[in-house]
This record gives C-alpha cells, structure tokens and sequence, in this order.
C-alpha cells in the first residue's frame, strides 16, 4: 500500500471541504445513482428518490425565455436543499430546515436613490405587468460546486426602467430582509447584516440578468430566495441576493457583504474567471451537483459571448 506523505500530496488529490462536510449526501447520492444503474439495466424503469421535497404553487403564464443552456437540470431536490443562505445557517441543508416558517407574504420594496420615480412598492405591484419567463442557467458556488436551474423571473431591466434612472446612476445596490426573528442566522455576526449586493448598471441592465420569482415552474421556495432574488448566471452564486427588499440607484460603487467581509477572495465583479484562483482554493475546475467527476470551468461560466463586451479593456485579475 502507498502512503503519501503531505508534501507529495497535489491540491487537486484532496477532497473538497463541501464533499467531506456534506458525505453522507454525497454517498446517498452515488448509492441512488449504483441502484438505479443497477435496477436499469434490469429492466426496471425508474427509481424513487430517497427524500421527498415539498412542492409549491404553480407559477401561471410562464413562457420559455432566450439565453436558456440544453445542459441537463440539477432535479428539484438538489436545487431546493442544496443552499447558501447564510441568514438561515451555514451548512448547506439548513436554509431548507429553518426557512419552513418564513414569510414572505405580503412583501414591499423600497426602490430609491438615483431615480425620478423612488417608492415603496407591494411586490405584485412591482412585478407587474411582465411576464415571467423560464430561463434556464448555470448558477456556479465559489466553493466549486455548480447547478443548472431553470429560474423563472422578469428580465430586471424591464423593471428598473419604470423608475427612470438618471444619468448619475452607475450601479444598482440590493438589499435583503433583515429579520432576526425569522432569519436564525442574522442573530449571528457572521457576516454584517443586512446582506448588499450590487451590480454596475449596465450588468443589471443587461438580457441575462433575471428577478427570480419562481424554479422550476414553481414560486420561489423559502430556502431560495423567496420571494425575490437576483440570479446573474455568468457571476459566483453569493452575487444572487435573496428576500430583497432594497433596490437603489447609486453613483458611486455599493459596498457589498461579501467584499467587506473579505476584500482579497471576494471581488465586486464576483465574475467566473478559472485564471483568478480563490485566495484558498483553486476555481480552475468544478463539480456539478450529482456528478463524481470534476470537470473544466468555463470563462464567464459559458456566458463569454453574451458578457465578455461588458469588461473590454478591464483588468479581470484586478477586477475579480
């Protein structure tokens, strides 16, 4: 038997610290995957999951949107109990075990700054009169894990727009609930509640930027964001705020949870870049939820046609 000593052990031999935390799913995972090869190819036609996870209100009107990847869909388990959503518990299963009582009805939001047509809006009256569209996107963890989930929402700029930026708005700056009494994690200061996000306006302007209201042809479950949250596929998942309650136009750049958390690992772009390693972990490649195999991470997460004009002439090592 071969022992490796610490010194001969390459980084990319070692397991990631989101496998080893989260094994028994992972082994739960590969067993399903043994028994329905195994159950397959004995003619049997199908096998049920081991969890059954609660399904929601059906989203009415929603219609296919452009942008959508062919790639086959995370399944709607992983996608709604496989979470970072630090206001309900670090660990990846906690948002869907401490959300279950979450409210998210009814929702307002605050929509000032840089605009001629600032207000307190009710969410209906927010969202209103779009219509949802099913877009099905990447959405990559920084931890290197990646999904691909069909996100139902309206194209953000389609709703920006109403409230009339003016010439001084450079950015968009987001902000979550913050609610200790229902959100567990915010009684811990883990992070500076509340959560901000933010975004160059032109990124929040752009086709593929989406105000997720629903997964799957569903509303939004609480451990997702419910009942609104950004989802900007070519960036790190922590860029898609959830619960929002803030959007407000600025001129200068917002300061972001994340980044003042950790100004050297988590940049303001926050864009998939496998040339800019985290500060503790390679990002050069990834493994999609339910796969054992890692495999190459792709520049603007496969997105680089759609975004790549938005950062001519930028320093993507020092813009990260």
């Amino acid at each position: 038997m071969l022992i490796k000593r610490p010194s001969d052990i390459l980084p990319s031999e070692i397991t990631p610290e989101e496998v080893y935390r989260d094994r028994r799913r992972f082994l739960r995972v590969s067993a399903q995957a043994t028994l329905a090869a195994g159950l397959l190819a004995a003619g049997v036609p199908g096998v049920a999951g081991a969890e059954a996870v609660p399904h929601g209100r059906r989203l009415s009107g929603v219609k296919p949107g452009p942008f959508s990847t062919t790639e086959a869909k995370t399944p709607f388990e992983d996608v709604t109990t496989y979470n970072n959503y630090y206001e309900f518990g670090t660990g990846k299963g906690d948002p869907a075990r401490n959300s279950t009582h979450f409210r998210s009805e009814p929702w307002h939001v605050t929509i000032d700054g840089e605009c001629e047509k600032p207000g307190t809006y009710a969410l209906e009256d927010l969202l209103k009169p779009h219509t949802v569209q099913e877009r099905i996107y990447r959405l990559r963890c920084v931890e290197a894990w990646s999904m691909v989930i069909p996100w139902d929402g309206i194209p953000l700029a389609e709703v920006l727009k109403r409230f009339k930026p003016t010439s001084k708005a450079k950015f968009v700056e987001f902000v979550t609930l913050y609610d200790p009494k229902q959100m567990p994690g915010q009684r811990v200061g883990i992070l500076d509640w509340p959560y901000v996000e933010g975004l160059r306006i032109d990124e929040a302007m752009h086709p593929l930027t989406l105000l997720g209201v629903g997964v799957y042809g569903e509303v939004l479950p609480n451990q997702n964001g419910a009942p609104l949250r950004l989802v900007v596929p070519w960036k790190y998942g922590f860029k898609s705020i959830k619960a929002i309650v803030g959007i407000r136009f600025t001129e200068t750049q917002p300061v972001t949870t994340w980044h003042k958390a950790g100004p050297s690992e988590y940049g303001f772009y926050s864009n998939v870049n496998p040339h800019v390693d985290h500060a503790r972990w390679t990002q050069a490649r990834e493994r999609r939820i339910g796969e054992f195999f890692k495999r190459k991470t792709l520049m603007f997460n496969g997105y680089a046609d759609q975004v790549a004009s938005l950062y001519s002439g930028m320093d993507l090592k020092k813009y990260f």
